[in-house]
């Protein structure tokens, strides 16, 4: 089963301890093949809307930057609980904020 774990932008700046236990952290799903993706995100981005025929192209920052997702990972693993314990580890990583879990379907 393959999930992906999103995580929101933290106020919270990274320290060394901080790089050192998420490096740790991805080696060792990496090692495992858990690990298949993982990058942060660009703050702004692009919208792209569509309304019958017409396409609406946005450039960021949006008003609701604070809400968007600033980092993902994408795991593959044997259950849903499994991706709820792998995102418990990372919180107790990255401290206080949010991530949301999604299982991925196709191939």
């Amino acid at each position: 089963m393959r999930y992906l774990m999103t995580t929101k932008a933290s106020d919270t700046a990274p320290d060394e301890k901080l790089y050192a236990e998420m490096a740790a952290f991805v080696e060792e799903l990496t090692a495992a093949g858990i690990l298949l993706a993982t990058g942060g995100l660009e703050p702004g981005g692009i919208r792209v809307t569509s309304s019958g025929e017409e396409i609406t192209v946005t450039d960021g920052p949006f008003t609701e930057a604070k809400e968007a997702v600033a980092g993902f990972a994408l795991v593959e693993v044997r259950s849903r609980e499994e991706a709820i314990e792998l995102t418990r580890r990372f919180r107790r990583i990255v401290g206080d904020g949010e991530s949301v879990i999604q299982q991925v379907f196709g191939p």
